[in-house]
């Protein structure tokens, strides 16, 4: 179980670094300032990165 938390902490971090990118991409900027949101896309990397994350770190906490 320790190994799976890992191994979704390491995928979680991944996708929040590929999210945090793609937020501060010119393109995603100038779409944000017009519809206040971000793009479907880069809310999946965001949302996605972070769950995992915090699925990860309760694997390796309670894991046995």
């Amino acid at each position: 179980m320790k190994f799976l938390g890992l191994a979704l902490v390491v995928i979680g971090g991944i996708l929040l670094y590929f999210g945090y990118n793609a937020a501060n991409s010119p393109v995603e900027e100038i779409s944000q300032t017009l519809t206040g949101r971000y793009s479907r896309e880069t809310m999946i990397y965001l949302v996605g990165g972070a769950a995992s994350c915090v699925v990860g770190l309760v694997l390796m906490l309670r894991g046995k």
